[in-house]
């Protein structure tokens, strides 16, 4: 009974911070009204992206604020959609062990180490609320992608934030310091977003074997398939050789299946089970969904294309911010950022009277743009935006 209730409670908060647009509508007394934890959930990351698309101009020349994948779904992807409609009036039970099971295979685990669910969105938050309940902490970078630590924060969490290096990496030695009896969860985000940077895989192992002997570590590797070679790089290894790791992984990115919804954890059975508790996990997937996922998974010739486009776009990007005399932060993922010569709201604001939606940071005391990847067409629209405004 508890679980379910929690799982109701999930649902009818998220159901309510979905629609909420105050903040960018200038709707302040409405926001002061808001309890506190939705207050506080209205700036999450996946929250704030969600609203800019809502106040954007009904057309634009260049969505650059979500770390959107323009250049997918695959074909392959697409024809299985259309196909599966025939039989979307039945469970896709099987369909779904199907992809699990290519999953599984591919990465060397077996299927109890896997939770599926509708984005990696459901897990981030299953995690912040299994690991973090009774006033415990989440310890994270900051900044760096902040649902889960803000949802673990709006349901009575401590969220421990440890700055960047000077490079703009997690900062290791600093985090492992800070853990105490109290720490319920440590989320990394690696590559990291909104930064784009990566850490060192030896470095990170390390880490992750020596803390999780303490406390569960979730590390989150939505842009890994962006980087030369994601396996390499990826902690699933260690959830193999029994570590206390969870590693999310999500088709959002360079599969391109941020509006398909299709994510997954890995990590060891029993904490499998314990997410399970607030998850909804496969049966939110649809028929569609599964089916375009069981295509696309591992569909080496378009992922390899997707990544060279995405690679000559955020070239051209580099060129750019060079020429105008800006700095960039050396991106592994889908997105670039720098440091802005005005305040962020105003930037955000102008570049969108243009057609170009981007996001804005401020931490270190700098304003900071954010520019997701795109079409070599919509990189344009941005540098003859920014060029004008600059």
């Amino acid at each position: 009974m508890p679980n379910s209730i929690n799982r109701r409670n999930w649902i009818k908060s998220t159901a309510l911070l979905a629609g909420s647009t105050a903040f960018f509508s200038g709707a302040f007394n409405k926001l002061a009204a808001m309890p506190k934890n939705l207050q506080r959930n209205l700036f999450g990351d996946r929250l704030v992206e969600e609203a800019a698309i809502l106040q954007s101009p009904p057309v634009m020349k260049a969505r650059l604020l979500a770390n959107e994948n323009p250049f997918g779904p695959s074909p392959a992807a697409k024809k299985a959609v259309q196909e599966a409609l025939e039989l979307s009036y039945q469970y896709p039970f099987m369909r779904m062990r199907e992809l699990s099971g290519k999953i599984a295979a591919h990465e060397g685990i077996k299927q109890n180490n896997i939770l599926m669910d509708a984005g990696s969105s459901p897990l981030l938050m299953a995690a912040a609320l299994q690991f973090c309940k009774n006033g415990a902490e989440v310890m994270s970078a900051d900044p760096t992608y902040n649902d889960m630590p803000s949802t673990a924060e709006s349901h009575g969490a401590k969220w421990v934030k440890v700055p960047l290096t000077a490079d703009y990496k997690h900062d290791l030695e600093a985090m492992e310091a800070k853990i105490t009896s109290n720490t319920g969860l440590v989320y990394i985000c690696n590559p990291n977003n909104p930064t784009g940077t990566v850490l060192d895989t030896a470095k990170l192992k390390a880490f992750c074997e020596r803390v999780s002997k303490k406390v569960p570590v979730f590390i989150d590797e939505a842009y890994i398939d962006y980087m030369p070679d994601p396996q390499a790089a990826s902690m699933i290894d260690l959830v193999k050789s029994g570590s206390n790791v969870i590693v999310a992984r999500t088709f959002s990115k360079l599969y391109g299946f941020a509006g398909l919804r299709c994510g997954y954890v890995v990590a060891q059975p029993d904490t499998i089970k314990k997410l399970s508790d607030f998850a909804v996990g496969s049966m939110s997937l649809s028929a569609t969904t599964v089916a375009a996922a069981i295509a696309a998974y591992q569909e080496k010739d378009f992922l390899t294309d997707a990544l060279k486009k995405t690679e000559a776009s955020k070239a051209y990007l580099y060129a750019v911010l060079k020429k105008e005399g800006y700095d960039y932060i050396p991106s592994s993922a889908n997105f670039v950022m720098f440091p802005i010569k005005m305040e962020g709201p105003k930037f955000s604001q102008l570049m969108n009277d243009k057609g170009v939606g981007i996001r804005v940071w401020n931490f270190n005391g700098q304003h900071w743009c954010r520019v997701s990847i795109g079409r070599m067409d919509e990189m344009e629209a941005f540098a003859e935006a920014f060029k004008a405004i600059s």
